[in-house]
């Protein structure tokens, strides 16, 4: 894996000087175990991973002695493969109160692992997440100081790119080794990357007997990104029932792969029955696994405006976790069908977003900013992200913003 400099390293140093465990979540591939690596040199910390099988069984069997074996400071990556684990990294975070950041611990299956860790580390450990990289960090400019916001003006002063360039960026993705990698076979890269996926997380992990049709799910999957999310459907195009497609669609989200944009709702449970919007996040697998082979086929073909919306989304997310926030992000949706592509909440205010594949908006591209005014909230600048090259307003509450400068 190259060496990259993160936007998220100095959050985790910061986050290591206050608390006595940091967890780093993120999908397989992404950069957590370089990252760490890159940042311990500076206090020779202690490396072990449970990819390793003798580790591994190790850490499951005897963790006391593993503990022992690997004293920290430490890195352990992979963690959720010994939850095991956790109870004895409490007895020692516990004896020794005053040290902080003594384990660094990885984990690819964010929501499994919080059941050990809910239970065992409870105020002892941070919590932060790794995504792709993002643009910034592509261009290295690594280190933005605020998660985007329309009303945060242009946060980046970087070059305009062309529609191609754009496509460009959405089709290689964001996982940094094809990104970095020049010489990589691009296509061998993402089948390996699949394979390992469904054999290491899956198959083992959750005892996945049908490995090949998880295979035809997640390309199914990956078909439907910025849809509203329809088990029914997915379910009938795999030949498999719908409990199944809402079990399998739960690996996705635990494993990074997927990210779910609920409805926005004052009620809480509400927002959990109603139907969410699906986004694959690795654009750059995404397209490899519905088969747009080139930058100018995505383009122009039936995913383009699909695949700009779920690359926009992965950016705005990226730019709250590898900062160390936590996105309040939802989709509107009333009765009526009429929708806004994003909503973000910060303290109390909606900023309302639209995602267009235009180098010319119009104010009636979003004509459905107004119905937020109905939900008795304050109601803060929105904005259309676009392919205009300018940063622009297009009245005093809305705003024009070119994808490049998330």
């Amino acid at each position: 894996m190259p060496d990259l400099e993160r936007t998220l390293s100095h959050v985790i140093e910061k986050t290591s000087r206050g608390f006595r465990v940091v967890l780093l979540n993120g999908q397989r591939q992404v950069g957590k175990s370089t990252l760490l690596k890159n940042i311990s040199k500076k206090t020779k910390r202690n490396y072990v991973s449970l990819d390793n099988i003798k580790f591994r069984q190790l850490a499951k069997t005897d963790p006391e002695l593993f503990l022992q074996q690997n004293p920290p400071p430490v890195i352990i990556d992979e963690v959720q493969y010994a939850p095991e684990l956790f109870p004895y990294i409490k007895i020692y975070v516990d004896q020794n109160r005053n040290t902080k950041g003594a384990f660094w611990l990885t984990g690819s299956q964010k929501y499994k692992l919080m059941d050990g860790v809910k239970e065992s580390l409870a105020g002892r450990i941070a919590i932060l997440d790794l995504m792709g990289l993002s643009y910034s960090e592509k261009i290295k400019q690594p280190f933005l100081t605020k998660p985007f916001l329309p009303s945060h003006g242009n946060s980046k002063k970087t070059k305009k790119l062309t529609i191609q360039q754009v496509y460009r960026l959405i089709w290689e993705g964001q996982l940094p080794e094809p990104v970095v990698n020049k010489n990589i076979d691009r296509e061998q890269y993402y089948a390996s990357y699949i394979q390992s996926y469904i054999e290491r997380d899956v198959k083992d992990f959750y005892n996945i007997e049908r490995p090949i049709q998880f295979f035809n799910f997640v390309s199914a999957v990956s078909a439907q990104t910025a849809k509203l999310l329809n088990y029914t459907s997915l379910a009938r195009d795999v030949g498999i029932d719908a409990k199944t497609a809402q079990t399998w669609m739960g690996i996705l989200e635990r494993s990074g792969l997927v990210y779910l944009l609920r409805p926005y709702s004052p009620n809480i449970t509400n927002r959990i029955i109603k139907t969410p919007k699906m986004y694959f996040l690795d654009t750059g697998l995404c397209s490899y696994l519905t088969r747009w082979s080139t930058p100018e086929s995505l383009m122009s073909g039936a995913m383009d405006g699909a695949i700009l919306e779920t690359y926009v989304i992965g950016e705005i997310l990226k730019s709250y976790f590898h900062n160390g926030k936590e996105p309040v992000m939802y989709l509107y949706r009333d009765t009526d069908q009429k929708e806004i592509d994003l909503v973000i909440e910060e303290n109390g205010t909606l900023y309302p977003i639209e995602i267009k594949k235009t180098a010319n908006p119009q104010l009636s591209d979003c004509t459905h900013f107004n119905q937020l005014n109905n939900l008795n909230k304050k109601v803060g600048l929105g904005s259309i992200i676009c392919l205009q090259p300018e940063h622009i307003p297009l009245n005093r509450n809305i705003v024009s913003i070119p994808v490049w400068e998330i």
